[in-house]
This record gives C-alpha cells, sequence and structure tokens, in this order.
C-alpha cells in the first residue's frame, strides 16, 4: 500500500496562538507544501469556517497542484441526523475537493460525555458519514479523536471505531494522540495491540501526533516502524500547545534515516526553503535550531570541527545539509550558499550555473544583505530582482529614479489620524510630484507613488497590496530596532512577495513597495526606463 505524506499545516497547525492566515496566505503556503511534494494538503474546515469556505472556494480555479491532492476536513454527522440532511457534511460536499477528512471520537468517555449520545449511535454516525461521502465519489479519511486515551480506557469500544470507519470504505484509520501525553514505546504497543484484537492490516493505519511531550516526530517514527504507512505532521510544527510533529522532521527523517522515500525525487532539496517561506508567511520567526531546517543544523564553530570539515564535511554532519536545502556553515568564516541561490536561481527562469561571477556576486550581495536582516525565502520577487541586477549585462529594470518622498502624520482635533505622503520621482526623463492620503503612513505613500506612476504606467490599476506584514528582528530592541517588512502584492492573475528592512518603517516598506511594483510592472511587460534607482538591496 502506497505510504502517505499527509500536510495539515493550513487546519491544525493553524491552531498554533497568535498564528492567522489570510486566504491569500493559505493559498501562498498550499503552493509551497505542494513543493515540498506532500501528498494531501488539508485547507480547513468549510461551512464551520467562512475563510476556509472561501479558500476552497478560490482553490477551484487558482490552486494547480502538481504532487497533492486537496482535503477538506469536517466531522461525522451529528447524532439523530440523516448524513444526507446535515449542513456540515454538504460543506464538505461543496468544498468540491477529491479527498475529505472526518473526525470521529474513538473515546467512549467523549462520546458519553462530549457528544452525550451512546456507543452505539457514534459508530453509525462514522459508518454512516463515511459510506455516504464514499458514495460521493469522495476519498475518506477518519481522524479517531483521542484513539490513545480511548484505547486505554476501554480497547474495545477504540478498536470497534477503527473497524466502522474501514468497513464503510474510509482508505485510513488515523490514531490521533490529541492530548499529545504518548511515548514512542507507548505508541508502538498501542498499535501492535489494536492490530493483534482487529486483524486490521497496520498500513491501513495512519498517525497524527501532538508534541505535549516533545515526542510527535518520536512517537510518528515508532507508529510507521510498527507498520502505519500514512503521517500527518505540521510545516515547523505548528499547532496548539507546543504544536504538532514537525512535518519536516518526519519526512528527513524517513528518507535519510529509514530509506523510505516518501517524496517525489527531487522535493526534499526544497525542504529549507520551504519552511522558512511558511515561517515568513506565518509572521513567525524561523527556528535557527530546527532540525534539519534550521540556519545553526548544520553550522560548526572554528577549531576542531573545522579541521576535521576540511578532511570529510560527512564526520561532523550526520547527512550532508544539501540533500534538504541547507548549508553547512563555519561560524567564523561562514561559507555562502552558492548551490541554494544557484538552484533558487533556476526555478525562477534565471541561469546562474553559467556564469559563476555572477553567482559570487550575488551570493556575496544575499549574505552581505542576510546579515543586515533581509531574508529572501518567502520574498520570491525581491531575490528575482537582485539574480537579474547581477546577470551580465542585465538592463536595470527600474519603472522610475526616486528624488525623494515625505510623509507625515495628522492627529485632528476630532480624533481623527489622517497620513499624507508626497513623492518626488523621475519618470522617462520627467520630474513628478504626487500627493495622496491614506489611513496610515505606508498606505498613503503607497497611494501617491501610484498616483506619480499612473499616466506612465496604466497597468498598476491591476496591482492590489494584498498584504503587508512588520516584524522586529532578533537582537533589535526598543523604539530603534531594525523591522523587517513584506508586501505582498495581487494582480494580472498572480500574487508576488517583496521585502524590505531599515530601522525606520516607513524606509523598509519603502523598499518592499518598490519592488512590488517593479516586479509586477516587468511581469505585466510594462517598458521600463533604464536610468536612476528607486529601490535598496540590489
Amino acid at each position: 500500500m502506497t505510504f502517505q505524506v499527509y500536510d495539515t499545516t493550513l487546519r491544525d497547525g493553524a491552531q498554533r496562538e497568535g498564528l492567522s492566515y489570510s486566504v491569500v496566505d493559505k493559498l501562498a503556503v498550499a503552493r509551497l507544501l505542494d513543493d515540498l511534494g506532500v501528498g494531501f494538503i488539508e485547507g480547513g474546515w468549510p461551512g464551520a469556517v467562512p475563510k476556509d469556505t472561501e479558500f476552497f472556494r478560490r482553490a477551484r480555479t487558482e490552486l494547480t497542484l502538481r504532487h497533492a491532492v486537496l482535503v477538506a476536513f469536517g466531522a461525522t454527522r451529528k447524532a439523530g441526523r440523516a448524513v444526507e440532511d446535515d449542513p456540515q457534511v454538504r460543506g464538505l460536499l461543496d468544498a468540491g475537493t477529491p479527498a475529505v477528512a472526518l473526525v470521529a471520537k474513538a473515546d467512549l468517555r467523549h462520546v458519553e460525555r462530549a457528544l452525550r449520545t451512546t456507543a452505539e449511535e457514534n459508530l453509525a454516525m462514522v459508518r454512516d458519514t463515511v459510506a455516504y461521502l464514499v458514495a460521493q465519489g469522495r476519498r475518506v479519511f477518519v481522524d479517531g479523536e483521542h484513539t490513545f486515551d480511548g484505547f486505554r480506557h476501554d480497547p474495545g469500544y477504540t478498536a470497534a471505531v477503527a473497524q466502522a470507519a474501514l468497513a464503510a470504505g474510509a482508505e485510513r484509520f488515523v490514531l490521533c494522540d490529541t492530548n499529545g501525553g504518548m511515548l514512542p514505546s507507548q505508541v508502538t504497543a498501542a498499535i501492535e495491540d489494536l492490530v493483534a484484537r482487529t486483524g486490521i492490516a497496520p498500513e491501513r493505519l495512519g498517525m497524527h501526533a501532538q508534541n505535549d511531550t516533545a515526542c510527535a516526530v518520536a512517537n510518528t517514527l515508532a507508529a510507521v516502524e510498527a507498520g502505519v504507512r500514512h503521517v500527518q505532521g505540521t510545516a515547523n510544527g505548528y499547532g496548539e500547545r507546543p504544536g504538532n510533529a514537525d512535518l519536516f522532521a518526519i519526512v528527513a527523517n524517513l528518507q535519510l534515516k529509514l530509506g523510505m522515500p516518501v517524496l517525489p525525487e527531487g522535493c526534499l532539496e526544497q525542504m529549507v526553503r520551504v519552511s522558512h517561506a511558511i515561517a515568513e508567511i506565518a509572521n513567525i520567526a524561523p527556528d535557527t535550531h530546527q532540525a534539519y531546517v534550521g540556519a545553526a543544523s548544520f553550522a560548526h564553530k572554528a577549531g576542531l570541527h573545522a579541521s576535521a570539515i576540511k578532511v570529510d564535511p560527512l564526520l561532523y554532519n550526520h547527512v550532508d545539509p544539501a540533500v534538504v536545502g541547507n548549508d553547512m556553515r563555519i561560524l567564523v568564516t561562514e561559507m555562502a550558499g552558492r548551490a541554494s541561490i544557484e538552484l533558487k536561481s533556476r526555478e525562477l527562469g534565471l541561469d546562474l550555473a553559467g556564469h559563476p561571477d555572477a553567482l559570487s556576486r550575488v551570493t556575496g550581495r544575499v549574505k552581505e544583505l542576510e546579515a543586515g536582516g533581509w531574508s529572501f525565502e518567502a520574498a520570491d520577487a525581491s531575490f528575482e530582482l537582485l539574480v537579474r541586477s547581477e546577470l551580465p549585462d542585465a538592463a536595470p529594470v527600474r519603472p522610475f529614479a526616486l528624488e525623494s518622498y515625505r510623509v507625515l502624520v495628522e492627529h485632528r482635533e476630532d480624533g481623527a489620524v489622517v497620513s499624507e505622503a508626497t513623492v518626488k520621482i523621475r519618470v522617462r526623463g520627467e520630474r513628478v510630484i504626487a500627493t495622496a492620503e491614506g489611513n496610515g503612513p505606508v498606505n498613503a505613500l503607497d497611494e501617491a507613488l501610484r498616483v506619480g506612476l499612473a499616466r506612465h504606467y496604466p497597468e498598476l490599476r491591476e496591482f492590489e497590496l494584498a498584504d503587508y506584514k512588520v516584524r522586529i528582528l532578533e537582537g533589535s530592541h526598543g523604539t530603534g530596532a531594525v523591522t523587517r517588512v513584506l508586501v505582498e502584492t495581487a494582480g494580472a492573475g498572480r500574487d508576488w512577495t517583496t521585502v524590505g528592512v531599515h530601522p525606520n518603517v516607513v524606509e523598509a516598506s519603502w523598499h518592499a513597495l518598490v519592488d512590488a511594483l517593479t516586479y509586477g510592472l516587468d511581469k505585466a511587460g510594462a517598458p521600463l526606463n533604464a536610468a536612476g534607482s528607486g529601490r535598496g538591496p540590489a
């Protein structure tokens, strides 16, 4: 039976405290997960969460997946209600996904106290809902909520829930450590007992682990070694409380330690890029010490390690960092990530392999900028502009040259706060002065810049600021802190993200805004002038 890698970043992972994805964010994260090669992407709960309903609606036309199957999440029918009359079951069908995941109570205590129904009615709810959805042409997964706690309390009933789901046509019954309290040996023992008790083939089982004991990844691997062939996790381990099993660590361990090729060929090396890009979209600082994908995962100080590494890098690395898209670093003399930059450039349609000098310049520039707080993992548009500026015979791509800008914030007597921005720019030899108001300084600056460019670049009318994120960089404190700004822009059927960094949040925003307009205009085919510079890092 085929091994299944199932991601629930957009549903279970989104329950992390302080994390909130927009619909645009969810679409972007789904594309990144598909790049990683996961088999299934759980998009959310249609019908119950309006944002998720909108996500599935837009996904039909805006999301083209190469590797993954999109999954809608919901619950079994309500007690005492016919499945065809249950509106949340109808919401699952309306989502239009090839597969659905159902959460079902697998602990008799929860059946009687939370659902306030009988043991037999709960089994009927599982059977009816699975059979109905399968008859409607859907692939069905059943998540047994509190499987392990329920198995400890009443193993016969939990086993009956699993049997009911699979007998009704579920593709997998997923064992959920919902409270996250299990240890690896306990997971192994429970699976062996369940298989012996029911005769269920272990490959028809799945594993979903929470990280309350810091064992979520270990528990998942223990389940796989016990025969389970479906694993669930979230990007970077995002999730409620301490989080979920980190999908990146699970997949890397399965492929590199257990020799199980669970991702399509060539996808594992995308792991670092995908991890960091999702962190940026979530507006959460990447964990530098995260296994495999953290910046410090393969970092070594000078001395004994460095001497050995000169002879053979694998003497002090448990795997080759490049296989997951990471780089080994010597902390005293940091190594540049040439391979990663070359790979990413190629993905954007820019071949640096034949231009070693340009590759060196880009690598050095990225290293210099990242030392100052820039990050390009989630800002492909800014990175592409930087690479193109270093290619041989590259013509400068700039829609204008900046003379100056000014932003004022006025707090009026009636309590209203209004921002006004003025930009002075040169566009195709013409000096333009434009002023606009906005609900904040960045909005006003964006509006003023658009006013100044509108006559020369009517394509700007199609561009819309889709999202704006600001983060205080680690190690920066107080009102003088360095800030990183991510701007997401939508237009002409595509989305792109740009980045800016500066101690002044308005200047950081300016860099990101200029990159956003430059990139968008270039992709729209607008003839850009080749004089002057409107952006910061390149």
